[in-house]
């Protein structure tokens, strides 16, 4: 049976069952259908992408490095890309329904304006597809629909005009109207073939370094992690049910799925019932009309840094944040987190409104901004990882007549050993390279934030009499 913490208002049982977090055993099966690296980038459908980008440009820290539009004989749609190390945000907006003919430089050109238009006036700001770099998108895409994945876009090549490089695309249904988007090929431009790169843009970064992990929202959490997992293979990284995580007023049911190595976290929320207040997840659910991606956690490995580039710019035209715990929440952290941080971290991490936890590996650092439209919906949180490092080794052979290297797969993820004479025995036929790695999701999802953010978001919430 099925914990009665797991049950929603559908009161559906599952194979899958939640135990909670307490009672969650992590295994990696290594149950991955098709290989999966990592997130590539993340695409918002809006109403405008222009002013869209410029407003997430300026607020968190990102550079533009491509665009398909008019300017590029894009006859459909608008789409704008920035990046910061390896995080690649895409917003996308239609053109006219009368000029809905696609044009040479339509990279897309299967895009619907009026598909486009019924999911803003749905969703307003929301994102539409979560990329992710495979080994193969096309052999990812029929793996997934073999096994249960709804195709949205099979299998489409991108060519790129200026170096013939090709990368191809392809899209299964995630949840509600998000998809999954597999990329693959050769090309190693920004973003994807078939954009104009804007090598001479300003450079601009505020730290953030990447997605660690996607969250989604949906009625039923164990039908919707069924459906992924069956397509996918991705196993179950951790969960928490509505005792874990929730307040006297609200709860919530949740799952995160990874990838074999990891790379790719994705949770996934349902919203409990029987509380005295609606569940911030039905809130969502309500005005988004339906399942959809919530919030992303994107990493800075100094959040100090990142999160004072940030708030300069909160009232003038950024992004706003939560409001900060209570003092008697700084208080107790030390208590918490012990010496991890030092007195002067500590001090930083109250003036800037951040929460810590811990697990029995690391330290994670976080703080969450407002929702990033006029709807109480899809939001961001800024997170640093601290602790759980390790060393992994990786056997390069090189290549005949002085060719490039290439990674051996025997040497993928091994924990580092005594290897560098056996790479000398070998007439350096093989180099081991040894590199420090932080394990994934070092610190935790903020368990024992769950209980102040949730107070957060209520007495947030009550201001919008949603």
């Amino acid at each position: 049976m099925v914990s009665p913490a797991a049950s929603n208002s559908n009161g559906r049982e599952s194979g899958i069952k939640l135990v909670g977090y307490s009672n969650f055993v992590r295994h990696n099966p290594h149950s991955d259908k098709f290989k999966v690296h990592k997130f590539h980038h993340i695409e918002f459908w809006c109403a405008d992408a222009t002013n869209t980008y410029k407003r997430f440009q300026h607020g968190l820290g990102m550079s533009l490095v491509a665009k398909s539009d008019q300017s590029t004989s894009n006859t459909l749609y608008a789409s704008y890309a920035l990046q910061s190390n390896d995080l690649v945000f895409a917003f996308t907006a239609p053109y006219s329904r009368k000029c809905a003919a696609a044009g040479e430089g339509t990279p897309f050109r299967h895009y619907s304006v009026d598909q486009a238009y019924d999911f803003i006036n749905n969703h307003g700001l929301a994102v539409r597809a979560v990329g992710l770099l495979v080994e193969d998108a096309r052999a990812a895409y029929e793996a997934s629909v073999a096994h249960g994945g709804k195709g949205v876009l099979p299998p489409l090549e991108l060519k790129d005009t200026a170096s013939g490089a090709t990368q191809t695309v392809a899209e299964v249904l995630l949840y509600g109207d998000v998809v999954l988007r597999y990329v693959s090929g050769s090309f190693s431009g920004p973003f994807l073939a078939g954009y104009s790169p804007l090598p001479d843009s300003p450079a601009l970064s505020y730290g953030l370094v990447r997605v660690d992990h996607a969250v989604g929202n949906a009625h039923d959490l164990l039908k919707t992690v069924e459906y992924i997992m069956g397509f996918t293979g991705f196993h179950e990284f951790a969960e928490f049910v509505a005792e874990d995580v929730g307040t006297v007023d609200s709860g919530l049911n949740s799952m995160v799925l990874a990838n074999n190595n990891q790379m790719v976290l994705m949770p996934v929320n349902e919203p409990t019932f029987g509380t005295p207040r609606k569940s911030q997840i039905q809130t969502y659910l309500e005005q988004n009309e339906g399942p959809g991606l919530q919030h992303l956690a994107l990493l800075t490995h100094d959040i100090f840094h990142t999160l004072r580039e940030m708030r300069a710019r909160s009232e003038l035209g950024g992004f706003e944040f939560m409001p900060r715990p209570s003092d008697k929440y700084y208080r107790e952290l030390p208590k918490k987190i012990g010496d991890t941080l030092t007195p002067e971290q500590y001090k930083e991490v109250e003036e800037l409104g951040i929460l810590a936890d811990r697990d029995d590996q690391g330290v994670l650092l976080q703080i969450f901004t407002k929702p990033l439209g006029d709807r109480p919906t899809v939001f961001i949180e800024i997170i640093q990882r601290v602790g759980c490092e390790r060393e992994v080794r990786e056997e390069r052979v090189r290549q005949p007549a002085g060719g490039a290297m290439a990674e051996a797969a025997a040497g993928e993820e091994a924990q580092a050993g005594d290897g560098n004479g056996q790479a000398e025995e070998a007439q350096a036929a093989v180099e081991v390279v040894v590199r420090k790695e932080q394990a994934a999701g070092c610190g935790g999802f903020g368990k024992g934030n769950f209980s102040e953010l949730f107070k957060s978001i209520e007495d947030y919430e009550r201001t919008l009499n949603v």
